[in-house]
Order: structure tokens, then sequence, then C-alpha cells
């Protein structure tokens, strides 16, 4: 477990008795642990057991039961009250880049990586300087406030590069994609994890947001679908967007789960929650379900050619 005592310091000088901590699914069996040690620095804690995705999802109700909300694991996406960010730093071996190194092609490269990896972002850069690599990195921004920090709702980082190549150091295959469809540059994503280094495009999900989109054409209905969370609720542009076609009308979700989109039974459905929903969850869902810019296409504001991924700025 990682060292408390900054946070232990930070809660006594806010004067904090009863803390609530909140975990994303990745940290919630650190939960007891990080309980334990805070109740023997002699506060009170109640944990939230609800789903967390990210910092746009604060358990804000069960912060009515505490004096402060600890959310572990991710920078904020804005500035809130009685609440404290505290990350969660995961450290790998930095040898692991040379895997990287055959499959660049550029000597000017963008780096760029996710919240648990931002502390070794100054030491990457030295490792990849000290090969011949003149390495970029962008200053954080609104949503994404650490230098070279990406979210899967803010490639900012990477566009703010301006590099013709960009390398990606973290897990999953999503933030290199949207990274590529971002910026139209070339996109190399190292796992630090399993070593793995391979250049990533977004032709395979274009491919498939084109057979969703198809699929959606000449719906009967249309759910605009805004985020009651408070990071994620986009209601202006829901409402642009509602505007925009008379089939469609607007609704206010927390979860958006296959079943309550079922129940619900509109003929497809517009997300302006977590970008994500749409481009990972979609075979789970009983009806298309559109990203704000494919919706656009649809309704001929559009064109295909100015396809774009979805982000909250």
């Amino acid at each position: 477990m990682n060292d408390i005592s900054d946070l232990v310091s930070r809660l006594k000088g806010r004067g904090a008795q009863k803390v609530a901590l909140q975990f994303p699914a990745g940290l919630k069996r650190r939960a007891a642990e990080y309980a334990a040690q805070l109740r023997m620095a002699g506060f009170e804690i109640i944990i939230s057991g609800d789903p967390c995705y990210g910092a746009c999802d604060l358990a804000l109700d069960t912060l009515d039961y505490a004096d402060v909300l600890v959310h572990i694991g991710h920078t904020p996406v804005d500035e809130r009250e009685n609440v404290i960010f505290e990350p969660y730093p995961v450290d790998f071996d930095l040898a692991v880049l040379a895997n990287a190194l055959p499959v660049l092609k550029e000597k000017t490269v963008g780096l760029v990586t996710t919240v648990q990896h931002i502390h070794l972002i100054p030491a990457m850069e030295v490792f990849l300087q000290e090969q011949g690599i003149d390495v970029r990195v962008a200053d954080g921004g609104k949503r994404a406030p650490n230098r070279g920090q990406v979210l899967g709702c803010s490639f900012a980082a990477a566009r703010s590069t301006h590099t013709p190549e960009i390398l990606f150091v973290g897990t999953g295959v999503f933030h290199p994609i949207g990274i590529a469809l971002s910026t139209g540059a070339r996109v190399i994503a190292l796992d630090p994890l399993t070593s793995i280094a391979q250049e990533v495009s977004g032709d395979t999900l274009l491919r498939r947001r084109f057979a969703v989109m198809e699929k959606a054409r000449g719906a009967k209905s249309v759910g605009i679908i805004v985020s009651s969370k408070c990071g994620q609720g986009r209601m202006a542009l829901a409402e642009r967007l509602s505007a925009l076609s008379p089939k469609a009308v607007i609704v206010t979700m927390r979860e958006v789960n296959p079943d309550e989109l079922l129940n619900l039974g509109f003929a497809c459905y517009v997300n302006t929650a977590c970008p994500r929903l749409a481009y990972d969850d979609q075979v789970r869902f009983p009806a298309p379900v559109l990203s704000p810019q494919e919706f656009e296409i649809l309704c001929g504001v559009r064109t295909w050619d100015d396809y774009a991924i979805d982000e909250i700025v």
C-alpha cells in the first residue's frame, strides 16, 4: 500500500474527523487497508461501495455523511469543495521503454501516459532523450491537469505535442486508439506490464462505428442520454443535439446500463455521458448507442470525413 502520511497531514490540516473514501473498481480491494490506517490515525471512516468510473463520478451522496471525501486513484476534472484527490502511483522498470524504440520511426516523438504513471514522465523523458529521441510532453489542461496525462475522455495532451508520432505508455488500446483519431498522428502503444509495443490505429474502431451508425439510420425514436454524475453532465450539448431531430428526447440517467435502455425502449440512443460507453460497451446495449459526432453525421450537419472521437472539454 502507498504511504498515506501526506494524506493524513492534509486531513488533519482541514480539521476533518469523519472521512469518506471512494475507490475505482481496480482499487476497491485496498479499501480495508486504507480504512485501517486512517482509523489508526484517529479518523472515523465511511466507504462508498458504489461503482466508480473516474474523477467525474464522485460519491457526493456519501460526502453528506462526512467532513471530507477522499477520492483515490484519479486527478480532479474540476475542483470540488471538501474533496481530496489522492493519487495511486504505479511504478515500472523504465528499461521496458527500449521495447518501443524499434517501432518508432520518427526522432521527434510526443509522450503521454495515464494517471497512475504520470510521476514517471520526467524519468521517461530522460531515458528517451538518452536514446536520441526529441521528446515532447505537453502541459496539463483543465480536465487532465498533469504534464503528459491523457484520459479516456480527453486527449488534449497528445494533440498539444504537435508531433507526427506519439508514444503512449499504459495498458489497453482504447487510449491509443483515441489518440490516433484525435491527432491523426502515428501512435505507438507500449504496455509497461507486458512489455509489448505496437502501432495502433483507429481503423478498426471506425469500421465498427460505421456499422453502428448504419443500424441507427432511420430510427423512429432517439433518446439523448444526459448523465447526472457530477463530472459528466453535458446538458447544453444534449439540448443542441435534440434540436437536430424531431424524434429526439432528452433522458437523464445516473447509471447507463443495458436493462434501463431496454426498459426505455428507444430505437437509438445518443450518449453525452462518459464517451467510453458508446465505444467500449456497444455490444452490451439493446439498441445502437451513438456518440454526439456520429448523430451529427446522421443528421447531415457533419460529414463522415469530419469524424471526430468524442471528448469532454
